[in-house]
């Protein structure tokens, strides 16, 4: 259908936006709405239609009664972002559709904090203080789409999450453990964020993430030691910079054959096991940057669709005629769009040129003299 399509293209927007945005950027709301508006009208759902009476700008506020205490309303849009409020508001609007919570200084969120908001699409509660969420706080939500808790003081993923929400972003929290069945029921949910979380393989639980069907995990900037086993077998990304990994084995990737993605930049990695990336026949780019690799990883050119694959910022000492490319000039194989190897020891006058003949001009090879 025409609104599955555009909310995969909405999503792929959100994670090159917020996948690895740093430091912390507010969300701004109006433009949030904008997309939202394109994707109701692709669904033809008429409950949140605005009728031919609502032709105002969005940037009109209305700040009559029906606006909580401190915040700024326009249609189905309530802002209450850097308000310094310490709660959630009384009397949300019913109607609501997005409500916007950022940068304040909430502590908790409680029982009813969002009773009667049935029509809610978009909870923005990033960067405040919030360490408790109360088991039943999300209760009849199922119209919610995007939950982002990222900048906060949470321990734990909270109980019973909104049965349709579709990302859900945990960023820089406390979270140093993952339950068996912490997201059990969330059928529709594409992007899962938990980076700069102290997570550690041992707090992954067995079972963690049974039922999810997720394309994105994002567990970078942790305290992980080696590439999580249980995972999604759907995932098509997964970003796992900024770790402890020392090494990439065999079965690491078993699981994950739809992958098209991987990020494992900034980690300790000094070995791949031959076969392992022959696990994701489908990946198209590859960050091994800024490693301990002595080499150039086994079996690159057996993977047809790679394009991408960074090597900057390694060990690598030598690259062989054959490490990137097909021996085979009839096997197919896609063209490189990027290869890079700068910032390693490794001469670039002696690598041969006959190295880079699948990849597609120069540009396409980023080399560099090696400084200690």
């Amino acid at each position: 259908p025409v609104f599955e399509i555009t909310m995969r293209v909405f999503l792929l927007l959100c994670l090159l936006a917020l996948g690895n945005t740093k430091p912390y950027q507010p969300i701004n709301t109006m433009d949030f709405m904008k997309n939202y508006d394109i994707m109701m009208a692709d669904s033809g759902d008429e409950d949140d239609d605005n009728d031919d009476d609502d032709n105002g700008d969005d940037d009109d506020y209305d700040d009559d009664e029906n606006c909580p205490s401190g915040c700024r309303c326009s249609p189905r849009v309530v802002q209450c972002s850097d308000m310094g409020q310490i709660a959630v508001p009384e009397k949300i609007p019913e109607d609501t559709v997005i409500l916007d919570l950022q940068n304040n200084d909430i502590t908790e969120i409680k029982e009813n904090d969002f009773k009667g908001l049935h029509k809610l699409y978009g909870l923005f509660l990033i960067n405040n203080k919030i360490s408790k969420i109360h088991p039943k706080a999300f209760r009849n939500m199922d119209h919610l789409r995007l939950l982002y808790l990222s900048y906060n003081l949470l321990t734990e993923i909270p109980a019973n999450l909104p049965p349709n929400v579709i990302e859900l972003r945990f960023h820089e929290n406390k979270i140093n453990k993952i339950q068996t069945d912490a997201f059990k029921g969330l059928m529709k949910l594409n992007v899962l964020e938990l980076g700069a979380n102290p997570l550690a393989n041992s707090g992954i639980s067995l079972g963690a993430f049974n039922g999810l069907s997720t394309l994105y995990i994002g567990i970078a900037e942790a305290k992980l030691t080696a590439v999580p086993k249980d995972l999604p077998s759907s995932i098509t990304e997964l970003s796992l910079d900024y770790n402890k990994i020392s090494k990439v084995e065999i079965e690491d990737f078993i699981r994950y054959k739809n992958l098209k993605r991987l990020g494992l930049g900034f980690n300790q990695v000094k070995f791949v096991e031959n076969g392992s990336l022959a696990n994701i026949p489908s990946i198209r780019e590859i960050h091994l940057d800024n490693n301990r690799l002595k080499k150039v990883p086994p079996n690159l050119s057996s993977l047809r669709y790679l394009q991408v694959i960074y090597l900057h910022g390694n060990k690598i000492s030598s690259v062989g005629v054959n490490d990137f490319c097909p021996i085979r000039p009839d096997v197919k194989k896609n063209m490189y769009t990027g290869i890079s190897l700068f910032a390693n020891p490794v001469k670039y006058w002696n690598i041969q040129p006959a190295t880079f003949r699948c990849v597609t001009g120069r540009r396409g090879i980023q080399l560099g003299n090696f400084r200690k």
